[in-house]
């Protein structure tokens, strides 16, 4: 299998939501409990509330990991900081907030902890959500941009190329990756058109043609959720670069 230089400059096991699957997902309780175990990287999900204010959740509605009913956008942010995200975990969470981005990002840096910041709008916000995301990153790691230090900086993905755009748009200097869930065969024109650096896919659709062909396109390749020590070595055989995992109790940060 031939090898060809990567782009990811990143570090190549992130706990995905924080804690993975020993703390609420999208918490400083998960974030507490990855650094706990070591690590010091991490993905998580950014959408906005009503009042244009981005919050730390995967779901555009509530009642899976945050108590109530309705949506995301149907709540200013300061009311949905004030919601139970941490209780549908266990009992001992009850009382988990949902966190305001900006706190969530600063306690990151703060503890050395690496971000791929997904960008999940809510449905009919690509834009705003894909805008203010990058604006607060651009300004957050201002003087790591500046000097050069990119790979301090966060990566921006997201699944939605409206989203993307935007981001390219308000702060082309942070860096971006495309999600997508099963390359299509014009994957490499729409990570073109965003000037992404890196592919995330879902790794149950990925082959190690397809990852060879990322690779010498010049992408980096990430891979969600791999939960199976085998699986993870086994894509890393084929040339991915990354991944994201539930089980940080089976896979530590580093995994090779």
């Amino acid at each position: 299998m031939a090898v060809f230089p990567s782009a990811w400059r990143y570090p190549r096991v992130l706990a995905h939501r924080g804690g993975g699957t020993l703390a609420p997902e999208n918490t400083l309780a998960g974030l507490r409990e990855g650094l706990r175990r070591g690590y010091r990287a991490i993905e998580y999900d950014i959408m906005l509330a009503r009042d244009g204010v981005p919050v730390v959740m995967h779901d555009p509605y509530l009642g899976r990991t945050v108590a109530g009913s309705g949506n995301v956008y149907d709540y200013d942010a300061a009311e949905l900081a004030r919601l139970d995200a941490g209780g549908w975990f266990a009992r001992a969470h009850e009382g988990e907030p949902v966190p305001l981005f900006v706190e969530f990002a600063q306690f990151c840096k703060a503890h050395g902890v690496w971000m791929n910041m997904e960008i999940k709008p809510a449905p009919g916000y690509d834009l705003e959500t894909g805008g203010t995301v990058a604006r607060i990153a651009a300004a957050l790691f201002a003087d790591e941009i500046a000097a050069g230090d990119l790979h301090a900086a966060p990566l921006l993905s997201s699944f939605s190329m409206l989203a993307l755009e935007s981001a390219r748009e308000v702060a082309p200097q942070v860096p971006r990756a495309c999600l997508m869930s099963e390359l299509p065969p014009d994957w490499e024109r729409r990570a073109r058109e965003v000037e992404a650096i890196a592919i995330h896919t879902n790794h149950k659709h990925l082959t190690p043609a397809l990852a060879q062909e990322v690779r010498a396109a010049g992408y980096g390749l990430f891979c969600y959720t791999v939960n199976d020590p085998a699986r993870a070595r086994e894509l890393l055989g084929w040339g991915v670069d990354a991944f994201c995992t539930d089980r940080i109790d089976l896979i530590g940060p580093d995994f090779c």
